[in-house]
């Protein structure tokens, strides 16, 4: 049975920052749900209801359109390790792009990097805890490096050509509105 709490406490905060992948979940009032893995140095805990996480490039764009239209937010920690465990963190986001006020801020949370898309800023409402007994255990080998090789090979601006072509509509065919809030123009 999975116990709740208000806000992250130290052992939540540490549970998550020794995982190497967390899963966000998304969805609009209609259309499909969103489940993404999510790894790299992407995540930063500002306190017991705030997370950041950097969006880098892939092949959809689905979490910030979901956003527009439903604030809604799940992310997922479960340990592959010795000790079994599942989190949930349960709240609102929303999706800051490279033209909002404060990208550079939350941006600059993290390292730079060239496939930095959005930074979603989650308030959270409730976090989850439950026992994990059914996920198996495994060993992490390594990062991957395809995406930083990827995107120095697209540069800047073959970046911001696949985002328009391939970033644009969601998997329901809703505007992402990546080109005017990641690009700034129409």
């Amino acid at each position: 049975m999975g116990t709740q709490f208000t806000e992250l406490d130290d052992r939540h905060i540490a549970f998550i920052t020794e995982q190497p992948i967390f899963f966000s979940g998304s969805a609009a009032r209609d259309g499909k749900i969103n489940v993404s893995p999510k790894g790299r140095d992407s995540l930063r805990v500002l306190g017991p209801n705030r997370i950041l996480w950097r969006n880098l490039t892939g092949s959809g764009n689905e979490t910030a359109a979901h956003l527009e239209d439903h604030p809604r937010m799940t992310l997922m920690w479960c340990s592959f390790g010795i000790k079994p465990q599942i989190l949930r963190c349960f709240g609102t986001a929303r999706a800051v792009h490279r033209q909002d006020a404060d990208w550079d801020d939350l941006n600059g949370h993290f390292e730079p990097h060239i496939a930095a898309r959005q930074v979603f800023d989650m308030a959270i409402d409730m976090v989850q805890t439950s026992c994990g007994y059914a996920v198996p255990r495994m060993d992490l080998v390594s990062e991957r490096d395809t995406l930083e090789k990827w995107a120095a090979d697209k540069g800047e601006d073959g970046l911001k050509t696949f985002w328009g072509e391939y970033n644009a509509r969601t998997l329901d065919g809703v505007p992402t509105r990546i080109v005017e809030k990641t690009l700034g123009h129409d």
